[in-house]
């Protein structure tokens, strides 16, 4: 306002130096002065009592604007303590679900399999096919805090297909797969304790982590099973180590059996399992496991058993158990965009083959898979695998392979001996070998979204006996599946 009456004054002092210099003017002028200064003591006046006025309402604003930040404060450090100290304070739920389309050629079967109860574990029907999920609880921040971990497979789970808590038959009905509590002790060294997967082999177990549907042969009929132990995780620099004592796989608890149905043994004999990696670069990780422990014996008996009413053989001699040995070696090579996966099996279940020898079993798994993004189908991926497991040695058995009890033979999987070979034999079939098996597998990746996955698989099996059963009751040689999936992951 002061600027504004200054300029008008300026503008109208030229017109005023061009008048009559008489003092009458002259005294006009001052009197005009005089009133344009009164003028401007008013307004200044008014600006000032406007402002005066206007402050408590300001104020007002203000105070209320204030508690309204403060409330806010308040929330926000409720929620932080909540996160750090209240009872959801480090909880994390993940996992992911997988309906799986599986069409058999020998089996003359096809159709969608998801949260199907099913205890019956095949290549065909293994960990697929469920939902998953991984609960976790940390007790406290940092490196060192203690944490507990249970995954859930209701249906295709360790705890639905694999464990028991006593006998064999007691298996099944149990939707735990995994119970781990891990307790640091310092920045490189952990104890761990609970329900565990093996540490054997390059594959994992969920869906969500793999290049294929299907898992290989040395994960499924190799590789050691889930343990019921304690052990630590220990690493340094470019190693790591893991290792566990436990009981038999796949026991929750030590296990008693009788043999030929006449002396009850129990196993008391721990596993004693460990793994090493070796970190060579940043993207090249070698490593091994090994397994040292006893194992459960198959004892069956029929209408052509001994005089003392057992075969003789699938460790039904003198023990229910039988010393068991396993070690692999395996390496990863991760690219940007590819995978490149080898593995070497090695194991043996003393009396643990079909005519009652050492089964003794052989492998190796080659995996590659390589990501690129198209024009038209966007971000998506290729694997091919190839698997070789040899368990011809006394008939066969041992590791994850569990022939039938009366011909010797998984029909499912394909392995064990012929029936033409057990037909002709004059001792049961306890002359005759067990089957080499392979597997090659194709599979294409879809990646519409970070959380899902679209996959299709085609794989060939085949064995250098007939052991695979046909829908007629004829064996052959070899089998092809087809395999959909969806990932959904969250």
């Amino acid at each position: 306002m002061k600027k504004l009456l200054i300029s008008a004054l300026i503008a109208g002092l030229p017109g005023v130096a061009m008048a009559d210099a008489k003092g009458d003017e002259i005294a006009k002028l001052k009197a005009q002065l005089e009133a344009l200064q009164a003028q401007m003591q008013q307004l200044q006046q008014a600006v000032n009592a406007a402002t005066a006025a206007k402050a408590p309402e300001a104020d007002d604003g203000n105070a209320e604007l204030k508690q309204r930040v403060a409330g806010m404060e308040m929330k926000v450090d409720k929620l932080t303590t909540d996160a750090s100290e209240g009872p959801i304070a480090g909880l994390s739920i993940t996992g992911y679900m997988d309906p799986t389309y599986v069409a058999s050629r020998v089996g003359k079967s096809a159709g969608f399999q998801f949260v199907n109860h099913s205890n019956q574990y095949a290549y065909t029907n293994s960990t697929f096919g469920d939902v998953y999920l991984d609960i976790k609880k940390t007790f406290g921040v940092g490196p060192l805090a203690p944490s507990a971990e249970v995954s859930i497979l209701p249906n295709r789970g360790s705890g639905n297909n694999l464990l028991t808590s006593g006998g064999s038959s007691s298996s099944g009905n149990n939707i735990i797969n995994t119970a781990i509590i891990n307790f640091p002790l310092s920045d490189t060294t952990q104890l761990v304790a609970g329900l565990m997967n093996s540490f054997g082999g390059y594959e994992v177990q969920q869906s969500n982590q793999m290049n294929t549907i299907t898992h290989g042969l040395l994960y499924d009929f190799s590789d050691p099973g889930s343990y019921v132990g304690a052990g630590f995780n220990w690493s340094h620099g470019s190693w790591a180590t893991k290792f566990m004592i436990a009981n038999e796989q796949f026991h929750t608890n030590p296990n008693s059996a009788t043999d030929s149905g006449t002396h009850t043994h129990s196993n008391s004999t721990p596993t004693v399992t460990g793994r090493v990696d070796y970190t060579m670069t940043s993207n090249l990780d070698i490593g091994g496991s090994m397994n040292v422990g006893r194992q459960s014996l198959f004892v069956h008996t029929d209408a052509n058993s001994k005089a003392d009413g057992t075969y003789g053989y699938q460790g039904t001699s003198n023990s229910a158990y039988g010393g068991y040995y396993f070690g692999e070696i395996d390496a990863t090579l991760t690219g940007t965009d590819s995978v490149y996966n080898a593995e070497l099996d090695y194991g043996r279940l003393k009396q643990g083959a079909w005519n009652g020898g050492d089964a003794v079993w052989y492998g190796f798994s080659l995996l590659a898979h390589q990501k690129w993004n198209s024009e038209w189908f966007g971000r998506m991926g290729a694997t091919l695998r190839y698997d070789y497991l040899n368990d011809s040695k006394n008939g066969g058995g041992g590791g994850g392979i569990a022939l039938s009890q009366s011909n010797g033979v998984d029909g499912t999987n394909g392995f064990g001996i012929s029936q033409a070979c057990f037909n002709s034999s004059t001792v049961n079939g306890t002359d005759c070998s067990g089957a080499t098996r392979q597997a090659l597998t194709a599979a294409l990746l879809f990646y519409p979204t970070d959380q899902l996955t679209l996959k299709m698989e085609i794989r060939h099996d085949w064995a250098n006996r007939n052991v695979f059963l046909r829908s007629d009751g004829n064996y052959r040689k070899s089998n092809d599946i087809f395999a959909a999936q969806a990932v959904y992951s969250f």
